[in-house]
């Protein structure tokens, strides 16, 4: 699957975009003046992804690549 096959199930299965979690993200302060804050691991994110938003790993990896200012 390509990455923005990825990018594109996440959307329609949660309704939410790349910046509508990173919105989410910097609420949870994984995301920090626009950049990951380095005392969070991806293991954590990843975890929060698939447990409130019930996505698969890769599918909360590509998220987490997205996160770190992977476009495409």
């Amino acid at each position: 699957m390509s990455f923005q096959a990825y990018i594109d199930n996440i959307k329609a299965k949660t309704g939410k975009t790349p910046d509508d979690f990173k919105k989410l993200a910097e609420k949870k302060g994984f995301i920090q003046k626009g950049v990951l804050n380095p005392a969070v691991r991806a293991t954590e994110i990843t975890d929060w992804l698939k447990k409130d938003f019930e996505l698969g790993h890769g599918h909360a990896m590509a998220l987490y690549a997205t996160f770190k200012g992977k476009k495409d």
